[in-house]
């Protein structure tokens, strides 16, 4: 009997260990990632840095959420002086919708043009092209509305 509940502890121990440590990383991603919400006039001066999010490819991304409506047309607009700016939208489930490196005006400037097809929470995401860069940006979400007569 006392050999039997020495065997057991350690069997008892490995999965109370496990779900502990997996207790603490949901916890410890969750205050690790944090996106910012974009609301009001949807524009903000803010710095890419070494303490957002690691892109897995070199560099770092910052992450802004917003709720969008089915047919909006949207623009989002990225400038810095400090890297070449990258500008994506992702869907409520990561996937990208739209993507721009570069404006149509020839600098290192983003400038994304989407139609939303579905209603919903979408993140913005700003990042320095081939992961080179970091600092102070701009960032500016716009609904393009028609033209009344």
């Amino acid at each position: 009997m006392k050999q039997s509940r020495k065997r057991l502890r350690p069997a008892l121990l490995i999965p109370t260990t496990l779900l502990t440590l997996g207790t603490l990383s949901t916890h410890a991603l969750a205050q690790i990632y944090n996106p910012v919400e974009l609301t009001g006039g949807r524009e903000v001066n803010d710095t890419l840095s070494a303490s957002d999010i690691p892109t897995g490819v070199g560099g770092f991304a910052r992450d802004y959420k917003v709720d969008l409506l089915e047919g909006d047309q949207i623009t989002i607009d990225v400038i810095s002086e400090e890297f070449d700016t990258l500008v994506s939208l992702l869907g409520d489930d990561g996937a990208t919708v739209s993507e721009n490196d570069d404006g149509p005006d020839g600098s290192t400037n983003s400038l994304l043009f989407a139609r939303i097809d579905a209603s919903g929470q979408y993140t913005v995401r700003v990042r320095s092209y081939a992961g080179q860069g970091t600092g102070a940006f701009y960032l500016k979400l716009a609904r393009l509305r028609e033209i009344e007569e």
